[in-house]
């Protein structure tokens, strides 16, 4: 799962709303990417600093784009036969309209974008026992 999560390149092709991404650097601690995302005719790029550390933990710290502030937490804990994941998402925006409609959608957000990592994660490693 660690691995998933860190494959930020791959984002674009299982995320929704993740339009475009670019990384700038990508190395075994720490990769910077600029990603742009869209949602109903909306499209905002962002850029972000992601801290790797392998095996247990991803911090991801916003660097500059529409946000006030970013910051999300990975945390993956094996356990038999497969791995816990918690994730933790602080956030929010400068632009009113965006922090109106992440109000109005943040849980049903964050569950399509859970659902897409763990619809990923079956693709490539299978589904769970």
């Amino acid at each position: 799962m660690f691995a998933l999560v860190t494959d930020i390149a791959r984002y674009p092709d299982f995320l929704p709303w993740v339009v475009a991404l670019r990384i700038k650097s990508d190395g075994e601690t720490e990769a910077v990417a600029d990603m742009i995302v869209g949602f109903k005719g909306l499209r905002e790029s962002f850029s972000c600093r992601v801290e790797k550390q392998r095996p247990t933990r991803v911090d991801v710290h916003y660097l500059e784009g529409p946000m006030r502030h970013l910051d999300n937490e990975w945390h993956f804990t094996p356990i038999d036969g497969g791995c816990r994941v918690d994730f933790m998402v602080d956030f929010s925006f400068r632009n009113r309209l965006f922090e109106a409609l992440a109000g109005q959608m943040f849980d049903k957000a964050l569950r399509r974008m859970i659902a897409a990592f763990e619809e990923r994660a079956a693709q490539l490693y299978g589904a769970p026992a």
